[in-house]
């Protein structure tokens, strides 16, 4: 169950007072210097960037006349277009071209940090243990599986030496070879795990296509090509498999179910969604063609998720409810009801949770419930005894066990998990300074052990053999036998073993930052003990704030190259996105309050020069998808605030794609930004959509700019449409360090490969460097 949308942009005052307030309170230190004389050492081509053709376009809504004469570039089958993007990826090779030095030197450093090979520990599911690993020099997974002996010792003579042999599941590298390109979507394994039924997208547009592979034969079942598969669910039986397919507009919206024994032209529709606002998800069923049953009448804004246990639906929810007056009526809570009264609106509420804790997930096993919740922005996770008691008033009711946690912040992502009958949960940790840690919880005896490490820094920093091992492994479970519930907050205490064992090289700090109108916004600063200068060092702040999701602060080497530069690197979590884990922080960010985003993340930029953390003049800003709004409306709001900036397949075109109901996230998108059909809606997106809101003859940052041209989710002419305003509209000599990067062949997410991500962060890590004026700072 996961309470997240299936295709996203990965991505107080009024918003015309916002405007006037936010644009005279800063100082622009740089307003009468250009990019020329504030950075006199940078090289640039001696040939001037591309000029794209213009042909006039103006549009009207709401009264409100714009002028868009780049909105041509949508057709991304014109040749002029073509041309144009190879024309700036020629630019953007020449602009980096003395980089190329320092590009050979930050690759080299990564890759001395990835093992020779990296692989997870086995996990069990049934009479299976399945695992991952990254073969060395390869440059994606593989998923193999082996019958365990200890519980199928009746096979041993069908094995050499008694022992199962592993067998290849899915190997990511072929699908790379094949087609040049590999974005898997979703896996699933057939309850009697003969087939795996996966998804694969062949050219990064995200048009899935369906592949069931038989496990006993290893080939896979030839059948129709099914395209546009989003979600997989096998029913019982392991033969019946349903699967939802998207319409031409790559939403959701029937659900069919297959036999994957026949060869496909038999398949049926059980679903058909009518309401292009809606995405359909299914649950497995032991009876596969009985048809579907109606949980709730459907309500906006209301939301279950379902898991089954003995009779019962457990069921998390935010619907209203009158069964108790302590109900704040944000967030889920736990309710439950007998099957067959699935459709009765009186459901049991088992619990709700406390005003300052938000239920975030669930996953049910035969023995035990497990909660993920968050209590003030830190994770929290429980396990419960099933059967459970309902109409209880809190959780601790319930008689919980609190996963222990370290006491430093840090990120948890459960396992795979697959085996309902299992007392083991396990668990993926992570923080800034806290390598990929995974934990098996054991419910039962309420004790945990580090089953493995990703790494450590080894004490020389100049040896030639790698520093980062993935061999680390410890058991601590012996030892922790009796510990119940020793506090409600699951955390360590001095008496309990460390999750890593690195050194004090990096500091890790969560300050609390004062935006605008006094709400606290949660920063995560990371830098080097040892070169970190304060006030002197540069830095790069990192935001993303949409859809509720959390910003990724987990364990990652590559950011090394820059720390050990005595380079700053900072977590904003403005609101709209998940930072604080309370379901109103994703609301005050959403909608008319979108410019509340955005001023947080002005505000956590003026807090690190303000403080010392970075110099006053050399922070940059990175922003991903929906998350390079931030930057960039912060740029036309101050332009003189970063130094560089990079956005990476920027959602920037706002207000124009809002107005698009053809592309694929428009509808979906009115919940989180507003519908600019509506003239308030419009009037807000109006006053920071960035690429509406570029300001004339003024001196903007360096920046690189990235795009996909098969990217489904940010089309490939915001980026480019942003950068050719930019050079038209700000100072000349400035717009020479814009930018723009084309993958031509990938989509949203890039290629993904293990060495190939080195290359594109070591990129982007020497644009800054260049631009920012730091080659020999090392």
């Amino acid at each position: 169950m996961a309470v997240s949308s299936l295709l996203r942009r990965f991505k107080s005052p009024t918003t015309s007072s916002l405007w006037s307030l936010t644009c005279s309170s800063y100082h622009n230190s740089f307003s009468t210097q250009c990019f020329i004389q504030r950075t006199a050492s940078l090289s640039v081509p001696t040939e001037s960037p591309p000029v794209p053709k213009k042909i006039p376009f103006s549009v009207t809504t709401h009264g409100i006349t714009r002028q868009d004469p780049y909105r041509w570039m949508r057709d991304t089958k014109d040749k002029d277009f073509l041309n144009y993007l190879h024309r700036e990826n020629s630019y953007t090779q020449a602009f980096m071209s003395d980089t190329k030095s320092l590009m050979r030197d930050l690759v080299s450093e990564m890759k001395t940090r990835i093992p020779s090979e990296i692989f997870t520990p086995p996990e069990r599911w049934g009479p299976w243990l399945y695992r991952q690993y990254i073969p060395r020099g390869k440059e994606y997974p593989i998923l193999c599986r082996r019958l365990d002996k200890a519980e199928t010792k009746w096979l041993s003579g069908l094995f050499r030496k008694g022992e199962a042999e592993e067998e290849v599941v899915l190997d990511w590298n072929q699908i790379a070879e094949q087609f040049g390109y590999v974005h898997v979507g979703v896996c699933r394994v057939s309850p009697d795990h003969n087939y795996l039924a996966y998804t694969v997208d062949p050219k990064g547009d995200e048009r899935f296509l369906l592949q069931i592979k038989d496990l006993r034969s290893g080939c896979l079942v030839p059948r129709l090509e099914v395209e546009g598969v989003v979600s997989l669910a096998w029913a019982l039986d392991g033969v019946n498999l349903f699967y939802t397919v998207v319409d031409e507009h790559q939403r959701p919206h029937r659900v069919v179910v297959t036999n994957v024994e026949s060869d496909g032209r038999d398949d049926t529709v059980v679903f058909s969604e009518r309401d292009s606002s809606f995405c359909v998800y299914i649950v497995d069923a032991d009876k596969p063609l009985a048809g579907l049953r109606r949980t709730r009448e459907r309500v906006p804004g209301v939301q279950c998720f379902l898991e089954h246990h003995n009779g019962f639906f457990y069921i998390l929810t935010n619907a209203p409810t009158n069964e108790t007056s302590e109900w704040s009526g944000e967030g889920y809570y736990l309710t439950r009801c007998l099957v067959e009264d699935i459709e009765s609106s009186e459901w049991q509420t088992v619990f709700c949770p406390d005003d300052d804790v938000v239920i975030q997930d669930m996953d049910m096993f035969n023995d035990y419930l497990v909660l993920f919740l968050s209590k003030k922005g830190s994770p929290m996770l429980c396990s419960i005894d099933m059967p459970m008691k309902a109409n209880t008033k809190h959780v601790e009711d319930l008689n919980p066990w609190y996963f222990p946690l370290p006491a430093d912040p840090c990120s948890v992502a459960p396992g795979s998990n697959h085996d309902f009958q299992s007392s083991v949960y396990r668990l993926v940790l992570s923080s800034p300074v806290i390598p990929d840690t995974i934990i098996d919880y054991d419910m039962s005896r309420r004790s945990f052990s580090i089953v493995h490490q990703e790494g450590r820094v080894a004490d020389d920093p100049d040896s030639s053999t790698p520093w980062y091992s993935a061999n680390h492994s410890t058991d601590n479970s012996g030892e922790l036998n009796d510990r119940t519930n020793e506090g409600e907050s699951g955390r360590l205490d001095s008496r309990m073993p460390k999750w890593e064992e690195l050194p004090d090289a990096y500091v890790c700090e969560r300050q609390e930052v004062s935006s605008h109108d006094g709400v606290e916004v949660p920063l995560t600063i990371l830098y080097s003990r040892q070169a970190w200068k304060k006030s002197e060092s540069p830095g790069i702040l990192v935001g993303y704030g949409a859809y509720g999701e959390p910003l990724d602060k987990s364990w990652c080497t590559n950011r090394l190259s820059m720390l050990d530069r005595g380079w700053v690197i900072a977590f904003a979590d403005v609101r709209g996105g998940g930072g604080s884990g309370d379901f109103s922080w994703h609301k005050s960010g959403t909608g008319s309050l979108k410019p509340n985003s955005i001023q947080d993340f002005i505000y956590c930029a003026n807090y690190l020069m303000d403080k010392g953390y970075v110099h006053r003049h050399h922070l940059a800003a990175i922003g991903y998808s929906a998350g390079a709004l931030l930057p960039a409306a912060a740029m036309n709001m101050h332009p003189s605030l970063f130094q560089a900036a990079i956005l990476k397949v920027p959602f920037v075109d706002v207000l124009n794609t809002l107005l698009d109901s053809n592309l694929p996230l428009t509808l979906l998108d009115h919940e989180e930004f507003g519908n600019p059909n509506i003239q308030t809606d419009f009037r807000s997106i109006l006053s920071y959509s960035p690429y509406d809101n570029i300001r004339k003859d003024v001196c903007y940052p360096s920046m690189l700019v990235t795009a996909s041209f098969h990217d489904s989710r940010v089309g490939v002419w915001e980026g480019a449409k942003w950068v050719a305003k930019i050079r038209e509209n700000t100072c000349q000599d400035c717009s020479r360090a814009v930018i723009l990067k084309t993958n031509m062949s990938g989509g949203h997410f890039g290629e993904g490969g293990l060495y190939a991500q080195c290359e594109e962060t070591a990129f982007d890590y020497a644009f800054l460097i260049k631009v920012m004026g730091y080659h020999n700072n090392r």
